[in-house]
C-alpha cells in the first residue's frame, strides 16, 4: 500500500537519491550534476516557506517517490499558477506511485487557491510516460520549445502541458489566498 504524506526533512536522504538518479540517467531533469543533500533541503525549505506543498509517497517505510509545486514564474501576475514535479524511484514506476503524488498535489494547489498548474516536462515526447500521466489527469498540451536542452549528448524538447484548477480563469480569484 501506497502512503501519500507532507515531506519531512527526514525523508531528504531518499528524496535525494531518487533526484540523484534522474539526473545521471534520465532526461527529465536539464540539471546536469545532481545537488547534495543540504540543497535539496534548502529548495524544500524554500517552497515550504512560501506555502506551496511538497508531498512524499511511502511503501513498507521506503520513500518511493516524490511530488512538489513551485512558482510557475516570479512575476506578481503569475502567482495563482503553479508548476508541478514529479520523481518515482526507479524500482517504482509504472506501478501508480506517480499518479497519486499527482492526484494529491492538484488537490492541495486547489485548496490553497492557485487557478493554473504547468507541467514542464524535459525530454517530452508523445511517447513519455510523463505526458501520458499528465493527461490522464486532465492536462493539455499547450507547445512544445524544441531543442531546448541538450543532455547525454542529444537535444531534447520540452513539452508544456496546463491545468486548470477550481475556477480556472472562469472567474476572479480570491486575492487573500495569494
Amino acid at each position: 500500500m501506497i502512503n501519500i504524506r507532507h515531506a519531512v526533512e527526514a525523508d531528504f536522504a531518499a528524496i535525494t537519491a531518487i533526484y540523484a538518479d534522474a539526473v545521471l540517467t534520465g532526461t527529465a531533469s536539464y540539471e546536469l550534476e545532481p545537488p547534495g543533500l543540504d540543497e535539496m533541503v534548502r529548495r524544500w525549505r524554500a517552497l515550504r516557506e512560501q506555502g506551496y506543498p511538497y508531498r512524499v509517497a511511502e511503501r513498507d517505510h521506503a520513500i518511493i517517490g516524490y511530488a512538489y509545486a513551485g512558482p510557475y514564474r516570479p512575476r506578481p501576475a503569475y502567482r495563482f499558477t503553479v508548476e508541478n514535479a514529479v520523481y518515482v524511484a526507479d524500482d517504482a514506476r509504472r506501478s501508480g506511485v506517480g499518479r497519486a503524488l499527482l492526484e494529491q498535489i492538484i488537490t492541495d494547489c486547489e485548496q490553497a487557491g492557485f487557478r493554473q498548474m504547468i507541467a514542464v516536462i524535459g525530454d517530452g515526447s508523445t511517447h513519455a510516460a510523463s505526458v501520458g500521466l499528465h493527461e490522464t489527469l486532465g492536462f493539455r498540451r499547450i507547445g512544445t520549445i524544441e531543442g531546448s536542452g541538450y543532455k547525454h549528448q542529444r537535444w531534447l524538447d520540452t513539452v508544456l502541458m496546463q491545468r486548470q484548477l477550481g475556477a480556472g480563469n472562469t472567474t476572479a480569484p480570491d486575492e487573500i489566498s495569494r
